[in-house]
């Protein structure tokens, strides 16, 4: 399974959340709502999760394994990088 589409769109009013990102599995299976949040330690992506009665969240769509959340965590943070890079060079360039 490769991840064949990365899109990230950044939120620049909020401290803790950073962007939100949408992917792409084999151009086939798209997870949407992944959350790019500024924690303790940096960066991270949360995945996709629903409130629910109780008032905890529970992801909706989730890795089974380390080496996947770090799959999509690379391709996250770096695409949200390349984006983040790109809109500073247009604000400077203006």
């Amino acid at each position: 399974m490769q991840l064949t589409e990365v899109k990230v769109y950044p939120v620049t009013d909020d401290e803790k959340l950073k962007g939100y990102a949408t992917i792409v599995f084999d151009g086939c299976f798209v997870v949407r709502d992944l959350k790019i949040i500024n924690g303790n330690s940096g960066l991270f992506v949360a995945m996709p999760s629903k409130k629910k009665k109780d008032g905890t969240y529970r992801d909706t769509a989730h890795p089974l394994n380390n080496e996947t959340r770090q799959m999509i965590e690379e391709a996250v943070l770096g695409e949200y990088e390349r984006v983040i890079r790109r809109l500073d060079a247009l604000v400077v360039a203006r």
